[in-house]
């Protein structure tokens, strides 16, 4: 609860700066909040508190993925300075966005309560609307928020309508009484209730970007600016991805076999058309979005064949996905900041005018992919082992071939850089953003070499 209030006056305070005019004082604002909130949820380690009638649960569940979502922003917004630095005018209105973004994303992670799952979403919806339209002079940004509002305002009816219905069977919207209601009633559950559950994974399907309701991403991701895109890949994919484990390990654990078809069957239509329509885009920023619908693919694992290990697992595959991705989308900002484009072409010969920067992403698409022994690869093989110790051999056979689909694209850059020639022009970088990139690199390294640091925690 302490983390809700910081993060809301943060968002406030961010605000005040732009109409006191102190645009120096953002970021160095945005990250002291960001620390003292971060220090505020460990702090909350081991209390186990309710508020609100049960409405926010903070748990140690709720604690260690909350406290990963604020240092996933933080290194985000690590980035936010060279990217608008051609900007004159204040930046309060997006900051602040992401902030309140960031405050949706948490309540995500701590709902006791579909109500509170519903704001949290909202408050989430509302803020990504509004960010993927902020460019207001790109044709593409206008487009992206437009397609955005118009699906993510339809689908969130169908989530609403879902809850109403489950509501209607259960007689409460308390995670806990509606576990309770179904395991009473196994095998004669309210035709409402069905219903309200296959509307509630419509809902939560098109949040993930899980096929067949993952259309929008593309579009969006690389129409919406590219900070933000970074922010909606890993910050957003992370939160949706927790509620919906938070949702059915906590509401619905005792009707597994009710939801279980539908969402494998998601998650392989989720690795296979990620994967392969990966292969055939024509720049690095679309590519990043088929990618991260995969990788959507891969999570789900963890609420199908949920046990005592998949926790661990998806916090750490979220830790592993998230920091690489983040790096990728770093490299990705400097790229287009040079030469206006995302085109592989651009890639040409940047191992030889930026061997860092080349490195770097290296080893961020390395991870992605699944090589050892990066962080990427302990992430896939934790997620993989504990759907296996539930019986999902097939369906880890198929993540595992998706996996080596995917080093089809995420090679394309790689080979680009190394192996073709450029013209030799050298993007110019500045000391703090080659700190950001070499930390990013060092922690995906140092997480697939001492994975121990992060597993086990739940």
């Amino acid at each position: 609860m302490t983390t809700l209030i910081i993060l809301s006056l943060l968002g406030v305070f961010v605000l005040a700066e732009g109409i006191l005019k102190k645009k120096s004082w953002q970021l160095p604002t945005i990250f002291l909040g960001l620390l003292i909130s971060l220090f505020a949820t460990i702090g909350s380690w081991n209390s186990n508190a309710h508020f609100y009638n049960e409405m926010l649960i903070i748990d140690n569940f709720a604690v260690a993925f909350t406290a990963l979502l604020i240092f996933i922003t933080f290194l985000i917004f690590m980035f936010a300075g060279i990217y608008y630095a051609a900007v004159q005018r204040s930046l309060d209105d997006i900051f602040a966005i992401m902030i309140f973004a960031l405050v949706g994303c948490v309540i995500m992670t701590s709902f006791g309560n579909l109500i509170m799952l519903f704001i949290g979403i909202e408050t989430l919806s509302i803020s990504l609307y509004v960010l993927a339209g902020s460019h207001k002079e790109a044709i593409t940004s206008n487009e992206a928020t437009l397609k955005y509002f118009l699906l993510g305002s339809f689908l969130s009816c169908f989530l609403l309508f879902g809850i109403v219905l489950i509501y209607t069977g259960s007689g409460s919207f308390n995670l806990a009484v509606i576990a309770q209601y179904t395991a009473n009633n196994t095998n004669h559950l309210s035709p409402l209730f069905q219903a309200g559950l296959f509307l509630m994974i419509t809902g939560m399907a098109f949040k993930i970007a899980i096929v067949p309701f993952h259309f929008w991403a593309p579009d969006v991701y690389e129409g919406t600016p590219t900070l933000l895109t970074a922010f909606m890949a890993t910050v957003v994919k992370t939160a949706s991805i927790i509620a919906l484990y938070r949702l059915f390990v906590c509401g619905f654990p005792a009707i597994h076999e009710t939801w279980e078809t539908l969402l494998w069957i998601m998650a392989v239509l989720t690795i296979i058309v990620g994967n392969f329509t990966g292969l055939y885009q024509p720049n690095f920023k679309r590519m990043l979005a088929y990618s991260s619908i995969s990788h959507s693919g891969y999570m789900i694992l963890a609420v199908i064949a949920f046990n005592s290990r998949t926790a661990n697992a998806l916090l750490f595959y979220s830790a592993a996905y998230s920091i690489a991705s983040v790096t990728a989308f770093g490299i990705l900002i400097l790229i287009r900041g040079t030469k206006g484009n995302d085109q592989f072409s651009s890639f040409k010969g940047m191992a030889k005018t930026n061997p860092l920067e080349a490195l770097c992403l290296t080893i961020a698409l390395l991870s992605l992919t699944g090589i050892p022994p990066l962080a990427g690869f302990m992430g896939k093989y934790y997620l993989f082992m504990a759907a296996l110790e539930k019986g999902y051999l097939w369906l880890v056979i198929l993540a595992v071939l998706g996996s080596a689909v995917s080093v089809g694209y995420y090679f394309k850059p790689i080979i680009t850089m190394y192996l073709k020639e450029g013209n030799g022009e050298k993007f110019v970088t500045t000391i703090s953003y080659k700190t950001a990139i070499i930390f990013l690199s060092i922690l995906t390294v140092i997480l697939g070499i001492l994975p121990f640091l992060m597993m086990d925690l739940l």
